[in-house]
């Protein structure tokens, strides 16, 4: 195998390329987003699949990682360079779900659980890449803005490779599972009074003018990790691949480097057929929807996005252009549904043994959508009762857990205030570690007064 890798602008009309060692997320010459790029050939496909399968009984570090089990598919980083940063990611299941077929007027469902990994979600696929690269750079700090789950992987990956970590996360839109993580990895919290989108657009300008490495999906490392989700799918599945997978779609870095990675595998041989990919975006936040399913050229925003489901709570998707090219080169399509039907679709993925928190729901909830409908979607999409499909769930279901509870005691809202007050008070524990989230207005000099010497 002989791959030279190099960053690549996606702008058709620019096409610039940029070192590897060069900290970009953006094009300098158009402002577009970056991705890894390759040069050569593979070689012997069959027996590289046998490689990355004899692997999986190895005892090596990096084999024991679902992802860099498959690092010649990353040849900027090799497995004995002691920059690595893995906690064993990946390796996660792929499983049955008759309930939920059922459910879905499906003859057969797949679900591969992307929650099972070291924080809980599929982030950590990208975060053992993109925090392995910001070491072998020399970074010492590391910042995301964060709904909740890159802001735990970033945050447990910072505190192993002994870097610190800077959160962005919107006021009032994380659940506490989530922050949780956040805090207990150490990282410094900053709450922004503003939505995701918000959050997002001012760490880009922090990281920048602090000299922050930024991982969210704008990062084209992080998404390179993210790839080898389906690389190892394939290879659970005997490199047969199905007829379609859903995705749950938020930012839209899985969707995009889900796309990569079935174009590469496609054009390398891995693959004879392309599944096509199905994104499921919740009604409240459907900026892709609107897009795909209208053929706009420019991305119709959503400004204050809402659903329930926190995780993909997202206007303003980074990555919509990739996801786009994504759906055409795969012939997928993009659905929309209910807080109802993502509530509801969780419960029964619940019925099969399997939870999740409600951004992953949204797979067996478009699924459903789409059967009912006749099977037909956008752009000439269709999906009968026989064919093959693997549902994406993304995260735990205990990132979440007021939601699932709230939904079996009747008292889950689209719109809610809580209100917390603690009585008869004793015995108060004083933290040998405090490590309190700073609430700050979304202004870039207020922050950098905050976060001081990082």
């Amino acid at each position: 195998m002989n791959l030279t890798p190099w960053l690549g602008c996606i702008r058709p009309d620019c096409r610039r390329a940029y070192e590897i060692s060069d900290i970009l997320y953006r094009c300098p010459a158009c402002g577009d987003l970056l991705e890894i790029q390759y040069r050569g050939q593979v070689e012997n496909v069959e027996s590289w699949k046998e490689t990355f399968r004899l692997r999986r009984s190895s005892n090596y570090f990096p084999d024991r990682s679902g992802v860099w089990r498959f690092r010649e598919m990353l040849p900027f980083c090799s497995a004995d360079e002691p920059h690595l940063v893995t906690m064993e990611e990946g390796n996660t299941p792929v499983l049955e779900a008759p309930r939920s077929a059922r459910y879905c007027g499906l003859a057969r469902l797949r679900i591969k659980h992307l929650g099972w990994n070291p924080t809980g979600s599929f982030k950590d696929y990208g975060m053992t890449v993109a925090v392995s690269q910001a070491r072998k750079l020399g970074a010492t700090s590391a910042a995301c803005a964060s709904t909740g789950n890159t802001s735990a992987s970033m945050a447990a990956y910072c505190a192993r490779a002994g870097m610190k970590a800077v959160v962005f996360i919107p006021e009032g839109q994380i659940a506490y599972g989530k922050l949780s993580q956040s805090l207990d990895y150490g990282a410094r919290t900053i709450q922004i009074l503003g939505d995701f989108d918000v959050a997002m657009a001012l760490v880009e300008e922090v990281s920048r003018d602090l000299g922050l490495y930024l991982v969210n999906s704008i990062n084209p490392f992080r998404l390179e990790g993210q790839k080898t989700i389906l690389y190892e799918l394939m290879d659970q599945l005997g490199w047969n691949p199905p007829d379609c997978i859903v995705v749950p779609g938020g930012n839209l870095g899985n969707s995009s480097s889900l796309g990569k990675a079935l174009q590469e595998m496609k054009e390398w041989g891995f693959l004879q057929k392309v599944p096509r990919l199905l994104i499921v975006q919740a009604e409240g936040a459907n900026p892709l929807y609107r897009t795909w399913s209208a053929d706009r050229a420019q991305l119709e925003e959503v400004p204050h996005a809402r659903t329930l489901a926190t995780a993909i709570k997202i206007g303003r998707p980074v990555s919509w252009q990739k996801a786009i090219r994504a759906l055409q080169f795969s012939g997928g399509d993009c659905q929309q549904v209910s807080e109802t039907e993502i509530a509801d679709a969780k419960s029964v993925l619940g019925q099969d043994g399997i939870g999740c928190e409600p951004a992953s729901a949204t797979t067996v909830a478009g699924l459903r959508k789409l059967r009912s409908h006749g099977g037909r979607g956008h752009h000439d999409f269709s999906l009968s009762p026989e064919e093959d499909v693997v549902a994406i769930l993304t995260g735990h279901q205990l990132k979440d857990p007021d939601y699932t509870v709230r939904y079996y005691t009747d008292i889950l809202y689209e719109s809610s205030t809580q209100k917390v007050e603690w009585e008869n008070c004793s015995a108060k524990i004083n933290p040998a570690f405090l490590n309190r989230p700073v609430q700050v207005k979304a202004d870039k000099r207020e922050i950098a007064r905050i976060l001081g010497g990082c």
